[in-house]
C-alpha cells in the first residue's frame, strides 16, 4: 500500500512543502511563490495545500507529516548560547525567549493547530533533512555527502556516507564554528541582507583582489587540514547581540558596515574576493578530507553555502571526486523533502534513478497552455494577447531575440528551490554587450554588477564552456573556453570592467570569465531545448541569457497573473504565458492599472 508523506519546513527563512508517495517526489514548493513575500519564513499554508491539490489528496489522506528539524535541541543550543555568554547577550536572549515561551517550545501542538488536525508529528534532524536532501534524489547509489549551512539545532556542517537507502553522518562542526555564518557576517558587513544577498557577494567578488586574506586568517579564524574552522568569537556579534559583525570586526576592516543601498566601493570588492577565496579553500579542505575518509568516488551536498555556485566550480575542478551533484532547492526550503524522504526510507529500499529524481525540479503549480477560466480572468484586467501553437510560439519568440528583445517565459511547472530554469524565466540574446545592463536596470531593477547565466543546448555547452559534465540546475560556475575570450584592458579594475566585451557572448560572461552555466536537454525541458535548436539555426549560437522571472525584491512569479504584473511593471518587450504571447505595444497601461487596482481594493485574488 502506498505511503504519502508531507514534509514541511518553517519559521526561519523559506519556508516550503513538499509531498511524496512512496519514493516518488509529487509536489514542492515554497511558500514565498504563493504569498508573494520573498523568503516568506510563516507556517506555509499555501505551500501544503498546493501539494494536496497537485497529488489530488485531503490531509486526512496524508499517513505521516514531517518536520525538518529538531526543535528540543535547536531550544538546548539557545539556551546553552546564551548561559556561556552571560551578562553578554542579555538583549538578544530576551528578543528571542518570547517566540519561545509562547510558540516554539510547543512546536507540534503549533503544527497541529495549523493543520488543524491530531495526528503525530514527526520530527528530524535539520543536517540530517538535508542530507537526505542531497543523497536520496541524487543519481547515485553509494555516495559521501556533506552538507553545510549556517545552523540547524547545533551542527554547522556534517558529512557522512549514503548508501542504498541508509545515510550515516560520521562527524560534524558544531555552533558557533560556522561556514555559513562566516559568510553572512561578510554579507552583512558590506550591506547586503542576510540569507538572501550571499549571492550579490559572490557575484561582486571578481571585481576585487584578494588583499584581506591574510587579515582575515590571522585574526577571525583558523582553517584546519580537514577543512574545519575555529572562529575567533571576540570578533563576531551573532552568539552575543543582535548583529553578525561587532565593533571590533568593524574597525579591524576600517569602519562600520556598508549601508544597504549606499554606494559599492573598492573595499567591498576586496572583501568580496577575499571571503570568496577562503570559502573556496574551506570547501576544498572539506571535500578531500570526506573524500578521504568515504572513499567514496560520488559527492552530494545540500545546505545553504552548496549554493555558493563559484565554490561548488572549484569542486569540481580541484577535489578528488569523480562525481558532484547539488541539491537545487539546498536551502532551508529543501528540508522539507529531505525530512519527507528520510522518514519514507529509513523502512523501505531505494531504487536509483541515474538521471535524479528531481524531474528537472520541476515540482510546483502548473500553468496550462490554454485555460478559458484564465482568459476572461487576464482579459478583464485589460491583457491584449494571442494564443498559437507550440510551433508557432517558438518561431515568435526566437524571432524576438533575434532582434534584442526581451522575452519572458512562464509556462509548464514552477521551478523549486532558488533558480529559475526556463520555466519561468527571463531570456535575452547573450551576444548583445548591452543585455547585461538593459535587463539589471530596466527589468531587474538590481545592482548593475550582478552577472547573467546563460541557458545552452547540454550537447553544445563544450562548445563555450570548459565543461565535462550536465549542469541542468545551475549549481556550478564554469569558464568561457579560451577561444571565445577576449582579452581585457589590464588597465582596468573595479567596476570600470564592467561593461567591458568579454567574449563571444558577452552578457553572460562575468569579469573573471566565468558563467553559471544551466545545459537544457530534451527530457527535463522540451519547450526550451527546441527554442535553443531554433535560435541556433536562425544564428549559429546555441546560448541565451536567462534570469529568474521577477524584478528584485519579489520572489520568483507563480501563476498566470503574477507573470503579467511583472511585464506591466517592467520593461520588457514580450511574455509568454503558457501558449500566449503578449505584446507590450499592445497593452493599455492606464486600462490596466485601473482594472486592477479596482481588483485590489475589492481584496480579489484572481489567481
Amino acid at each position: 500500500m502506498s505511503k504519502v508523506i508531507l514534509g514541511i519546513s518553517a519559521y526561519y527563512h523559506d519556508s516550503a512543502a513538499s509531498l511524496i508517495i512512496d519514493d516518488k517526489i509529487i509536489a514542492a514548493a515554497q511558500e514565498e511563490r504563493f504569498s508573494r513575500l520573498k523568503g516568506d519564513a510563516s507556517f506555509p499554508h499555501l505551500a501544503i495545500n498546493y501539494c494536496l491539490n497537485e497529488a489530488g489528496l485531503t490531509l486526512e489522506e496524508v499517513d505521516s507529516i514531517v518536520f525538518y528539524e529538531d526543535y528540543l535541541n535547536k531550544f538546548q543550543r539557545i539556551l546553552m548560547t546564551h548561559h556561556l555568554n552571560v551578562p553578554n547577550g542579555l538583549k538578544s536572549f530576551l528578543a528571542s525567549m518570547p517566540k519561545w515561551l509562547t510558540k516554539n517550545l510547543w512546536l507540534e501542538q503549533q503544527i497541529k493547530k495549523e493543520l488543524g488536525i491530531k495526528k503525530r508529528i514527526n520530527f528530524i534532524d535539520h543536517h540530517y533533512s538535508h542530507a537526505a536532501s542531497a543523497f536520496y534524489p541524487s543519481p547515485y547509489e553509494k555516495a559521501a555527502i556533506l552538507t553545510i549551512d549556517g545552523v540547524g539545532e547545533w551542527a554547522t556542517t556534517t558529512y557522512g556516507i549514503g548508501d542504498k537507502n541508509k545515510i550515516t553522518l560520521l562527524k560534524e562542526l558544531d555552533f558557533p564554528d560556522s561556514i555559513g555564518l562566516l559568510y553572512s557576517t561578510f554579507t552583512y558587513y558590506t550591506g547586503f541582507k542576510i540569507n538572501s544577498g550571499e549571492y550579490k557577494l559572490m557575484g561582486l567578488a571578481p571585481y576585487g583582489k584578494p588583499i584581506y586574506v591574510d587579515l582575515i586568517k590571522e585574526n577571525l579564524l583558523h582553517i584546519f587540514d580537514d577543512g574545519s574552522i575555529k572562529l575567533n568569537q571576540d570578533y563576531f556579534g551573532y552568539t552575543k547581540g543582535l548583529t553578525m559583525s561587532n565593533k571590533k570586526f568593524n574597525d579591524l576592516f576600517g569602519g562600520n558596515p556598508r549601508k544597504p543601498e549606499g554606494p559599492i566601493t573598492q573595499k567591498e570588492m576586496d572583501i568580496a574576493a577575499s571571503i570568496q577565496l577562503i570559502i573556496n579553500e574551506i570547501m576544498l579542505k572539506l571535500a578531500n578530507h570526506v573524500y578521504k575518509e568515504t572513499k567514496c568516488e560520488n559527492l552530494v551536498l545540500a545546505g545553504g553555502v552548496a549554493l555558493n555556485v563559484v565554490a561548488i566550480g572549484y569542486l569540481k575542478q580541484n577535489s578528488k571526486f569523480k562525481n558532484i551533484w547539488v541539491q537545487p532547492a539546498s536551502g532551508d526550503s529543501g528540508g522539507s523533502l529531505g525530512c519527507a524522504l528520510a522518514f519514507y526510507y529509513k523502512d523501505n529500499m531505494r531504487a536509483v534513478n541515474f538521471n535524479d529524481s528531481m524531474q528537472g525540479a520541476f515540482l510546483g503549480p502548473k500553468i496550462e497552455e490554454s485555460n478559458d477560466e484564465v482568459d476572461l480572468k487576464l482579459k478583464a484586467i485589460g491583457a491584449v494577447f494571442s494564443e498559437f501553437s507550440l510551433e508557432e510560439l517558438t518561431e515568435k519568440i526566437v524571432l524576438c531575440l533575434v532582434n534584442n528583445k526581451v522575452v519572458g517565459i512562464a509556462r509548464d511547472r514552477l521551478e523549486f528551490g532558488p533558480r529559475a530554469l526556463g520555466h519561468r524565466s527571463i531570456l535575452a540574446n547573450a551576444q548583445n554587450i548591452e543585455t547585461q545592463s538593459l535587463l539589471n536596470l530596466k527589468i531587474k531593477k538590481r545592482e548593475s554588477f550582478r552577472p547573467f547565466a546563460p541557458i545552452v543546448l547540454e550537447e553544445e555547452a563544450k562548445n563555450y564552456f570548459d565543461i565535462s559534465d550536465a549542469s541542468p540546475y545551475m549549481l556550478s560556475t564554469y569558464y568561457i573556453k579560451e577561444d571565445k575570450r577576449i582579452k581585457q584592458d589590464d588597465a582596468l579594475f573595479g567596476m570600470e570592467l564592467l561593461n567591458q566585451k568579454r567574449s563571444d557572448i558577452p552578457a553572460v560572461t562575468h569579469i573573471d570569465y566565468s558563467a553559471r552555466v544551466q545545459t537544457v536537454d530534451k527530457d527535463r525541458n522540451l519547450f526550451i531545448y527546441d527554442l535553443l535548436k531554433k535560435y541556433k539555426a536562425k544564428t549559429g549560437c546555441s546560448v541565451l541569457v536567462n534570469t529568474s522571472f521577477n524584478v528584485r525584491g519579489e520572489p520568483i512569479v507563480n501563476s498566470e497573473f503574477d507573470a503579467f504584473n511583472c511585464f506591466m511593471n517592467t520593461d520588457m518587450d514580450y511574455v509568454v504565458i503558457g501558449n500566449r504571447f503578449f505584446d507590450k505595444r499592445e497593452q493599455n497601461m492606464e486600462l490596466y492599472k485601473k482594472r486592477m487596482g479596482k481588483y485590489l481594493k475589492r481584496g480579489v485574488q484572481l489567481d
